[in-house]
This record gives structure tokens, sequence and C-alpha cells, in this order.
């Protein structure tokens, strides 16, 4: 129970990582705020929690609008008092390659992954700055090098690694922990959608020969929102068995 009586937001947690850290930090005691799109995806995550005995509700949030992102913590203060943790895990793909990519495939991207990142920083360094304590985790991923097919996707992603750099070193004074990390192939709803044959060529690029587990994520999120990781920040961490797209 290293998070006994903090409380988290967690984006991006109706699903796939983002409930694998959901459930994890509530079982290590933490009161968790279940932030999707999806009202639906994001009522079972909190049903999962409860089930296991942890604490949650359900905010519903496009972290792309900032009035969203502050009504969410909005509501969160109110029912909880405070943030301790926030995870941002919302994000989106519309892959295509370079040339045929469009605008609105490169707008919308960035406008979730990105800027909705930074509306949620935001709100938290303001909180977090005047209680002289916090701890904010952002998922990048391993295409933030770069990856075919993704440019919209891998420019996010490298957005969020240097946003976290950044606050992390503004935040540091304030005893507020910025750290990135970067999950690779993940077993998820979404990546078994993928064909067989690409499946197969994700895994042979895999040394440990296997995809990872949501709680392979969650596991390293849990132990960076404690206070056992309270020297680490600015940090870009991988989470992907050896592998190199």
């Amino acid at each position: 129970m290293r998070l006994k009586e903090k409380i988290a937001i967690v984006t991006g947690a109706g699903r796939g990582i983002g409930q694998g850290i959901a459930v994890k930090l509530a079982k290590e005691g933490a009161k968790v705020a279940v932030v999707d799109i999806s009202a639906e995806n994001g009522e079972n995550t909190v049903f999962l929690i409860k089930e296991n005995g942890g604490e949650a509700i359900f905010v519903p949030c496009n972290i792309a609008k900032q009035e969203d992102v502050e009504a969410l913590f909005n509501k969160v203060v109110t029912e909880y008092g405070t943030v301790d943790i926030l995870v941002n895990n919302a994000g989106i793909n519309r892959d295509g390659m370079l040339h045929k990519l469009t605008r609105e495939q490169w707008d919308e991207v960035i406008a979730v992954n990105l800027t909705g990142t930074f509306h949620c920083v935001q709100a938290a360094a303001q909180l977090m700055r005047e209680k002289q304590y916090g701890r904010i985790i952002n998922i990048a991923s391993a295409s933030w090098l770069g990856n075919i097919g993704q440019a919209n996707y891998a420019a996010s992603k490298a957005g969020v690694v240097g946003l976290s750099k950044t606050a992390a070193r503004e935040l540091a004074k304030y005893n507020v922990t910025v750290n990135a990390i970067c999950p690779g192939f993940i077993d998820t709803d979404m990546t078994r959608g993928v064909p067989k044959k690409v499946w197969d060529i994700m895994i042979s690029k895999i040394p440990m020969g296997r995809a990872g587990k949501p709680e392979d994520v969650a596991n390293l999120i849990a132990f960076l929102a404690s206070d056992e990781a309270g020297y680490i920040t600015a940090e870009v961490l991988n989470v992907g068995g050896g592998m190199i797209l």
C-alpha cells in the first residue's frame, strides 16, 4: 500500500494500459479518478477497482479541451481535496505514410497526445507547486524516436518527452517529479486487432520474445508515483522488453 490515501488522476483509463494503471494504483491504496472520453469504459474500470476493494470515481473528459481539463481538476479537488498523482495516458493514433497524411490526422493526434497532456500537466503543476508535492507521469512511446507510418504520433510523443523534461526542471524545487514512460509493444485490445503478420513482425523485434502486459507498465508507474521514487525526475524510461523499432 505504497500509495495509501494518495489521490491519483489517470487519463485514458477506460481500457488497455490506462485501465491497468488505474487498477494498480488503487491496489496500492490510492483513490483514483478514472478519466476517459467513454463513459461505458470508464465506469467499467471503476467497477473493477471497487470489486477489488479500492476507491474510484469516473470523470468524463476530453483532454484536448482545456475547459474539460479545468472541470476535471475541479471535480477531483471537490471530491477528494487535492491531487497527488497525475498519469497522462490518454492518447490516439491516426497512422499513415507521411506523403498521404492529412492535416486532419495530424491535428487530431497533436491535439490529444501533446496539447491534451500539456493541459493536464499545467493544471496539476498549479496545484502541486502550492502543496510542495506531486508526481506527474506522462506516457510517451517507443515511437518518439521515429516509426514508419507514424509521423504525427511520433512527433506528438517526442513532444511529450520534451514537455516532461522541461516540467521536471521547472517543478523540481517544489518536490514535484515528472517522468516519461515509453511502452513498447503491449498486449491490449488495440494491438490484438493488428494482422497476425504485423504481430509476428513486432514480436520478432523484442528480445524477450513476447508482447508486454498493461501490468508491466503499471508496476513501474506505481513505483514512480510513490515516495520511494522521490529523487527520480526528468527521466525517459522504456518498458519494452528490449524492443528496438
